[in-house]
């Protein structure tokens, strides 16, 4: 049901542009940038959290059913919609990073993020499909929607190296059936003197110039950028209403940076939203997903839904990592 309901969703958005769904995605691929810090501390404050206490934490997301779309790593797939089928009849479309460039390596004690990010994938489109190498494509593929991930660093060889990686991508996505929606980060590592006031116009810029040589079938369902405010999202979106523009969360911060980004970003013509260390790092994140479904379907402002959250955290009985005054301000309000 998964990948056919988003297909049907982003259809009716692209048709009737006047229509409110907005969409939603739980981004659970950290495992791909950081290694093992990637899943959080641990609920009990001691050292990360475990990979089997993370999945089950996915598991409980997909049967809650908010989200629109599950982002997690192949390896998470395979046990998750592959052998446990976790996906067959839900409302959650299952999704796989589906390349990893060198700006999201993150182990610690590394840099390989401060150079220009150079392409690489380590998953396969089979493997994501059909769960191996080896196994004969045969039927519908159990996960058929991957997150390709583009940096762009004004670095005339490192952008070439990156293009040309998407256009490899493109052609093997196309023969093999495989949907994909496209990241598209801030420079990394920005040559040639740009300012970080260009920065919104460069990223926008440089998206319309990589997709204006691809048809339409070969286009991604929708993009995944950083919200840099509602001028450039506003000009992204109306220069093209067909191409729908989707935000990222960021890092975590208070429940209000996030609900409030979300509302901003909706109002400004995002229709698609993807929180990963923000729900992750969340004292309650089914709550918290809750709140976010909320705010998306224009049922709740960003300062109801951090009331309503903390009280659901007093309820459950779950001890909150900020005071609600604190919680209701901006991260930047807390620090200065």
């Amino acid at each position: 049901m998964g990948i056919e309901l988003l297909l049907s969703k982003l259809a009716e958005i692209r048709t009737n542009p006047s229509v409110r769904t907005f969409l939603l995605a739980d981004a659970r691929d950290a495992d791909m940038a950081w290694g093992i810090p990637c899943f959080g501390h641990a609920r009990s404050g001691k050292g990360f959290r475990s990979a089997p206490a993370f999945l089950e934490e996915i598991r409980a997301v997909v049967r809650q059913g908010f989200v629109d779309v599950m982002l997690a790593s192949v390896s998470t797939m395979e046990t998750l919609a592959h052998k446990e089928r976790l996906f067959d009849g839900s409302k959650v479309t299952p999704a796989v990073r589906i390349n990893d460039a060198t700006d999201i390596w993150c182990p610690r004690g590394a840099l390989y993020n401060q150079r220009p990010s150079v392409p690489f994938a380590t998953a396969y489109i089979q493997e994501a499909q059909y769960g191996s190498l080896t196994a004969a494509p045969a039927g519908v593929p159990v996960v058929n929607l991957g997150l390709y991930s583009m940096t762009f660093n004004n670095d005339l060889e490192a952008d070439l190296r990156t293009l040309k990686a998407f256009r490899e991508f493109r052609a093997e996505a196309e023969k093999c059936g495989f949907h994909y929606f496209l990241e598209v980060f801030a420079p990394n590592a920005p040559s040639g003197g740009i300012s970080p006031e260009d920065v919104p116009a460069f990223v926008n810029d440089s998206i319309v110039r990589a997709l204006a040589g691809v048809a339409s079938s070969g286009r991604p369902l929708f993009l995944k950028i950083p919200y840099f405010g509602p001028g450039p999202l506003e000009e992204l979106v109306t220069y093209d209403p067909s191409i729908i523009v989707g935000i990222l969360g960021g890092s975590s911060g208070t429940a209000y940076d996030a609900f409030q980004l979300l509302a901003d970003a909706r109002e400004h013509g995002a229709r698609v939203a993807l929180f990963g260390r923000r729900i992750k790092d969340s004292e309650h994140p089914l709550a918290f997903i809750r709140m976010l479904r909320m705010i998306a379907d224009g049922q709740l402002h960003p300062r109801e839904a951090v009331r309503a959250y903390h009280g659901e955290l007093e309820r459950e009985g779950i001890r909150p990592k900020r005071q609600l005054e604190e919680d209701l301000l901006p991260t930047a309000a807390n620090a200065s």
